[in-house]
């Protein structure tokens, strides 16, 4: 019996010791449900929020992350597909407007407003380079805008760098990057180079090739990089006094004062056919990108384009003194200068000038027997409303630049440049960014003055461009704000 209730005593103590164990439990409870609850400040959405995260995390399959990946994937492709898009619209937007240029530039058509933003150049800007030891004749610039080749009475021929120009001193003999002596008469067979006054000179639109005419009839053929000779030309009777490359070939044309016009092949070192038509010596020549070039006919008082497939000509009237000089403008459009003081502004579709401005340089003389100063040079800048020239002048000789009105109906005087000496070569540079002029105390074609205070050499005239807020200011003052 006592075994028996002490069998029965024995589960109470064992009860004891397990609701101690359980106090335990349920204070520990109570302390970690203190803690979480002082974990819960963030708040309950943040909380099931972040348990949802947790559970599609966990929750997705290799299937449903595949087709995630393939979304970002297609995502990603679809903004680069977008983003070369647009970049190839723009790029298709710039190639349609320079082949509407192109298209424009080939009728004759494309006229760009330059002439309204030039400002006039101080002095202090304006380079001297000298090398030559007689009159300049001619230069040419190099399509790239970094070379300047030159001709002169002495017959030789400068190559020189114009980075190496502008920013030197006014007067320049550093700058010099090949010097093509010329020789004396009498030694054309072993000398290599001119040993006659050089009269023109041209350089192809690639820069590959350099053509230069004499007076000894003779065309020389150089590498304009090295200027190596390569080739020379015979043919014409007379001295040659005009040269140009056909625009993006190697086609040459040269005029002559024999009154002819030859067509050469440089890439075949062959000639091609001759043209006739000029009733007195040809005093100036140039070409565009047509087959097709235009002359200066000097005492025949004609200018005339020739078409060179179709073998014929148009002739044009305008000018009461021999025409020295000619230059076009664009396809459709060309000026002229003559030694009635004369400068014309033409069309190929009139043949009568568009635009004279007589005595375009002023007149000297005694009262009542006054003459114009002859004009010697004229440049054009390419597909712009831009022109320059040039005058013989005894005293206070300058260039004139000139502005193209709409339609090239008129001319307009936009300012002077000061230029001692006979000014018998001007050329625009392809960027427009500056104008040189080759200067001599001679004329290019004689002897009839000689001004012992001018110096032969380049002037090299920068031509600076007004910015849109000076434009904008000036445009206000003119309004009176």
């Amino acid at each position: 019996m006592s075994s028996f209730f002490i069998k029965k005593k024995g589960p109470p103590k064992v009860f004891k010791k397990n609701t101690g164990n359980k106090l335990k439990k349920k204070l520990n409870s109570k302390h970690n449900e203190e803690i979480s609850s002082d974990s819960e400040t963030e708040g309950p959405a943040v909380h099931r929020k972040r348990r949802a995260n947790v559970e599609e995390e966990f929750d997705e399959t290799p299937q449903e992350k595949k087709l995630r990946l393939a979304k970002l994937y297609l995502d990603q492709l679809r903004d680069e597909e977008e983003k070369k898009a647009e970049e190839e619209s723009f790029e298709t937007d710039l190639i349609a407007g320079r082949l509407q240029e192109e298209v424009l530039e080939q009728k004759g058509k494309l006229q760009r407003m330059v002439a309204k933003d030039l400002l006039p150049p101080d002095t202090s800007e304006i380079r001297l380079l000298r090398g030559h030891k007689l009159p300049v004749t001619c230069l040419v610039i190099s399509p790239d805008d970094k070379h300047i080749f030159s001709a002169a009475k002495d017959c030789s021929i400068i190559k020189c760098e114009l980075c190496k120009i502008i920013p030197m001193l006014p007067e320049m003999q550093q700058s010099k990057l090949h010097t093509i002596a010329g020789g004396r008469k009498g030694t054309e067979d072993r000398h290599v180079g001119h040993t006659a006054h050089v009269l023109c000179i041209s350089i192809s639109s690639d820069g590959k090739y350099l053509a230069t005419g004499d007076m000894n009839k003779l065309i020389m053929i150089w590498e304009a990089a090295t200027c190596k000779h390569l080739y020379k030309f015979t043919g014409h009777r007379g001295p040659v006094s005009g040269l140009s490359f056909r625009r993006g070939t190697h086609d040459l044309y040269s005029a002559s004062h024999d009154r002819s016009i030859k067509v050469w092949n440089v890439d075949e070192n062959a000639y091609v056919e001759t043209l006739f038509g000029h009733q007195d010596v040809i005093t100036g020549l140039d070409s565009g990108s047509r087959e097709r070039c235009v002359t200066a006919g000097g005492r025949d008082r004609t200018v005339r384009v020739w078409k060179i497939a179709e073998e014929s000509q148009l002739v044009f009237h305008g000018h009461e003194g021999s025409i020295d000089c000619i230059q076009l403008i664009n396809e459709e459009h060309m000026i002229t200068g003559a030694d009635d003081g004369s400068v014309s502004l033409w069309s190929v579709n009139k043949k009568k000038p568009l635009s004279t401005v007589k005595a375009a340089h002023g007149r000297h003389g005694d009262s009542g027997l006054e003459q114009p100063y002859w004009v010697a040079a004229v440049a054009a800048l390419q597909n712009s409303d831009t022109v320059a020239s040039g005058a013989n002048c005894s005293h206070n000789s300058k260039v004139q630049l000139w502005k193209c009105g709409q339609g090239f109906r008129h001319l307009e005087p936009l300012f002077t440049i000061p230029v001692p000496g006979f000014v018998n070569s001007l050329k625009f540079s392809s960027s427009g960014k500056f104008l040189v002029a080759g200067v001599g105390q001679e004329h290019r074609l004689g002897r009839w003055w000689r001004l012992k205070e001018a110096k032969n050499g380049l002037y090299i005239i920068p031509l600076k461009r007004q910015q849109p807020e000076q434009e904008g200011v000036q445009n206000g003052e003119e309004n009176g704000v």
